[in-house]
């Protein structure tokens, strides 16, 4: 039995094994097939997603996911993980217990909570490493442990942390990482967070009618929008952006990453490429602050994808600005999260842009 009294628990979203199509295959299937992913009847998704998405875009993803797998360290988005994991580790000392898991794929969840059960720990703290709260993100992670541990039949103290869209550290590290592309050589910059259908969002304020527009979700964040995905991207980006003193009008937050023909979160990244090429832009600075570790979204989809598009428009260069990683302030984030101690920017409510 180990010495360790207090659990943590990161949980990313989740990787194939390898890039081989099969692992590929079986990843995408659990992926999809959660319900707070695609929000529709089951029998539905199920049709959906083991009928014509898997089939057809296993093979796809598969070449892609070959494009950035490191013959050494795998998958970027699991290479990083373990390196907060352990370095989370090193910072809390022997009195902790860090595990890690994934969302979707290995390790599992019922895996890494039967590690910390093993330990026999007083409490675990449950960190999903999205900074900004979505259902299809955070709210799985949650509905995902809550099942595990149904089965259990002693419990230790329970925590979960919901979102850091503003934490100090967070927010510094992701200027730090900016800082390095001098932003002040750039065209324009851009925030590119990770897509959402807009049903997902109607009931983040409890009335199953919330409207972003209505709300002013892109303008500010208080006590109406605090748990809006949008709102809480918009504020992200502030952040940094007040950071690096950047000027509203040199930079735009859009969503990438849509599937299907419902209506998803705008502008779409995509978008906003043909419109800043057709303004004139030749240089892009983009972040990409829904991922705390750099994975197949950052490296390839802005890295690779995006760039290619843009310099099709008449675009000259797409520079990714890195995600957390191992940062060591990233680090000293998570152990303030872990804790219970993170330190957040004054909300910067009611900011007109």
């Amino acid at each position: 039995m180990g010495s360790a009294k207090k659990g943590i628990l990161l949980v990313n979203l989740g990787t194939p094994d390898s890039p081989q199509v099969t692992d590929v295959k079986r990843y995408l299937t659990e992926f999809l097939m959660d319900g707070r992913v695609i929000d529709i009847p089951r029998w539905r998704r199920t049709l959906l997603v083991k009928g014509i998405i898997v089939p057809f875009r296993a093979p796809s993803s598969a070449k892609v996911y070959r494009e950035i797998w490191d013959k050494q360290t795998g998958s970027p988005l699991l290479h990083y993980s373990r390196l907060q994991q352990r370095l989370l580790q090193e910072r809390l000392g022997d009195g902790f217990r860090v595990e890690l898991a994934m969302r979707y794929q290995q390790p599992s969840i019922a895996l890494a909570l039967e590690a910390l059960k093993r330990e026999n720990v007083d409490s675990i703290r449950v960190i999903p490493l999205f900074p900004q709260y979505a259902s299809a993100t955070t709210g799985s992670v949650i509905e995902r442990v809550m099942r595990v541990l149904q089965g259990w039949h002693t419990f230790p103290e329970l925590s979960f942390v919901h979102q850091f869209y503003d934490n100090e550290l967070m927010v510094e590290t992701f200027a730090e990482n900016a800082l390095k592309h001098r932003p002040e050589t750039y065209d324009h910059i851009l925030f590119s967070y990770h897509g959402l259908p807009v049903r997902q969002l109607l009931d983040v304020d409890g009335s199953g009618r919330h409207n972003c527009d209505q709300a002013g979700c892109r303008e500010h964040l208080d006590e109406s929008n605090k748990f809006c995905y949008t709102a809480q991207c918009y504020e992200t980006s502030r952040l940094i952006a007040n950071r690096i003193h950047i000027k509203r009008a040199d930079y735009t937050v859009c969503f990438q990453s849509r599937l299907g023909k419902t209506p998803w979160i705008q502008p779409y990244t995509s978008d906003v490429l043909k419109e800043t090429a057709a303004a004139g832009k030749r240089r892009l600075l983009v972040f990409s602050p829904a991922f705390v570790a750099d994975c197949l979204e950052t490296v390839y989809e802005i890295g690779t994808e995006y760039a290619t598009e843009f310099n099709a428009l008449g675009g000259q260069t797409v520079q990714l600005v890195e995600s957390l990683n191992d940062h060591p302030k990233w680090i000293k984030a998570l152990e303030q999260l872990a804790l219970g101690s993170a330190l957040s920017w004054p909300a910067t409510k009611n900011l007109t842009v």
